[in-house]
């Protein structure tokens, strides 16, 4: 509800217009991208807000410490140990099987720039999820924001991809120069049902 409040003060004053798709009915990865800016993830928030999904967001397990925790997680946060990433996806797993309908926030162009590759977290958790990736874009040239189509990942890496790198293609970012191409490491290897 607070959220909700917010997210509508946010869009009423900010120089940004929310377009696109609706919210998805059933869990979703929702990819934010191109991540070239920490206000990405204050307009994916404004995003989600506005359109009632529930979100989660993954971070480094340093910034639940002390104080920022309770509100680290009052905000979606989940917890991920970087020396045991594999544990996310178990507990992904298990909050969709208890029923919970969200928006897993992921933001896979990794650290704002500089990067060859996505990292494939995103991949990984939708295919063993079983939960479908949603696309949301953030677009510096139009000045506009949102979510795309929500896609259900096939297992053949390259060929998903493609149809990520398409919607992506126009999509330059908070910061164009910072952004890095929609692209995984498995796409070079032979494709499998999960990478």
């Amino acid at each position: 509800m607070l959220g909700r409040f917010i997210s509508r003060a946010f869009w009423r004053f900010s120089r940004w217009t929310l377009t696109g798709a609706t919210a998805p009915a059933r869990p979703t990865v929702l990819v934010g991208a191109p991540h070239t800016s920490n206000w990405d993830f204050v307009l994916m928030l404004a995003i989600a807000w506005n359109l009632g999904i529930d979100v989660r967001w993954l971070g480094k397990k340093s910034l639940f410490h002390g104080w920022r925790g309770p509100i680290m997680r009052a905000v979606g946060g989940i917890a991920v140990d970087r020396s045991n990433p594999g544990t996310v996806v178990a507990e992904v797993v298990e909050r969709v099987n208890a029923g919970e309908v969200f928006g897993l926030v992921v933001t896979p162009d990794g650290t704002r720039g500089g990067n060859e590759y996505w990292k494939s977290g995103f991949y990984r958790i939708a295919r063993e999820a079983g939960m479908p990736v949603t696309l949301g874009f953030v677009d510096r040239t139009t000045m506009t924001t949102g979510l795309g189509p929500t896609l259900d990942l096939t297992g053949d890496v390259a060929a998903d991809m493609d149809q990520i790198r398409a919607f992506y293609a126009d999509k330059a970012g908070f910061h164009p120069k910072l952004r890095t191409e929609p692209r995984l490491r498995e796409e070079q290897g032979p494709t499998k049902d999960a990478p």
